[in-house]
């Protein structure tokens, strides 16, 4: 019997076992890739979060922003609200189910702003129980910008006619009350002292997952088993022939 056999039979798993283990090792090393990414996207909000509230930016410049531009930002703005615009978007917060309040903030140069003004239960849904709340005049808010919320396969339609969100968007709220110069972004107001305490401000969750790290392990795991198993594989091939 040629004991060169074996061997051959051999090549073709090991070329198929090489290529995969190149594969999965591109993969570990693609997720160690992302966590680097990912970190300096949690390092840059850390920054922008806890830096001193620095001006919103004009009207002018607001075409070119880019949701990398500005998201959670740190800024301040002063204005008046129009709280016959207000859009209630639904958002559990802190175990309670509620609503974000999304109130138009009118600039002296005329442009608006829509921010979150924060949270208020179903019990206080409506601006009549919390009407000490509802700040009249002008108002300095400090928050942070967001971007539009997305929407998904599973977001319920919004009811514009009955102030029901469940999107955090300014460009479909601007359209619905006929906003002309509003930003394409929110502001989430900081947490703040509100009579009779509704809306509570400070709603901002930062909910961005970072598993690359587990991922990579996965992979790298699953290339050390495959080897293990091709080992095992090739010792009873060729131990079958002694």
């Amino acid at each position: 019997m040629n004991s060169a056999a074996p061997l051959r039979r051999l090549l073709a798993p090991a070329i198929a076992t090489f290529i995969a283990f190149l594969l999965l090792c591109g993969l570990g090393v693609w997720q160690l890739q992302r966590l680097a990414w990912k970190e300096g996207i949690l390092a840059q909000i850390h920054t922008r979060i806890t830096a001193p509230p620095e001006p919103v930016p004009d009207e002018a410049q607001w075409p070119q922003l880019k949701p990398s531009d500005y998201a959670y930002r740190h800024v301040t703005v002063t204005g008046t609200f129009d709280h016959t615009k207000e859009a209630l978007v639904f958002r559990p917060f802190r175990n309670e189910t509620g609503y974000l309040v999304l109130t138009p903030l009118t600039l002296a140069s005329g442009a608006q702003i829509i921010v979150n003004r924060g949270f208020v239960r179903e019990d206080v849904r409506d601006p009549a129980k919390r009407a000490a709340g509802q700040i009249a005049g002008e108002a300095t808010v400090t928050g942070l910008m967001r971007e539009p919320e997305s929407r998904n396969l599973f977001t319920p339609a919004d009811d514009p006619a009955k102030g029901l969100w469940f999107t955090r968007d300014p460009v479909l709220i601007a359209q619905h009350f006929g906003l002309t110069r509003a930003a394409p972004f929110t502001i989430d107001a900081d947490a703040s002292s509100v009579p009779d305490g509704w809306p509570k401000g400070g709603t901002t969750v930062i909910d961005i997952p970072n598993n690359h790290l587990s991922y990579a392990f996965t992979w790298f795991g699953l290339a050390a088993a495959l080897l293990g198993v091709f080992g095992v594989f090739a010792w009873r091939r060729l131990g079958g022939r002694v």
